[in-house]
């Protein structure tokens, strides 16, 4: 099931956070740190506050997540304005990846970017997260830009 995040679902959202961050200390630990605290639980309550957090529950058991906004892309003269749902973040428990929490949540973030006359989706994902990449290109998402760095 699908619903709005509540506060009581703050320490099991957190785990799952947890989980999360430490894959990309994996991935990227130039970039990326372990922390006590991943969502702080007053940024959490503002989501919550704000309706900006679902989750997928199993028998009252939080086993995804999605932190979302609404983003207006001003034109500034070059390009389109638009409205889009913004996703922040987005995990799932482990030993639940690849048995389609994640395409529930973004079926529930497409009905909700379209209540909210969004003309889409945008996201960020970590180069080396191949699980997430195939994920959501098999949902239809395409490249919009590609971040590039160089470090000394």
């Amino acid at each position: 099931m699908i619903r709005n995040a509540r506060l009581e679902d703050y320490d099991q959202v957190e785990k799952i956070m947890q989980q999360t961050q430490h894959l990309h200390v994996e991935w990227r630990p130039d970039i990326y740190c372990n922390v006590e605290t991943v969502c702080p639980k007053t940024h959490f309550e503002n989501l919550v506050q704000n309706g900006e957090a679902i989750v997928y529950t199993e028998q009252d058991m939080v086993i995804g997540i999605a932190f979302f906004n609404e983003r207006i892309v001003s034109g500034g003269g070059m390009k389109v304005a638009m409205k889009t749902l913004f996703v922040d973040s987005m995990a799932v428990l482990e030993g639940y990846r690849g048995k389609g929490v994640g395409h529930a949540l973004f079926d529930e973030l497409k009905a909700i970017a379209k209540q909210k006359n969004c003309t889409g989706i945008e996201l960020q994902v970590n180069a080396k997260n191949d699980k997430a990449l195939k994920m959501y290109k098999d949902y239809g998402f395409t490249e919009k830009s590609i971040n590039m760095e160089i470090y000394f």
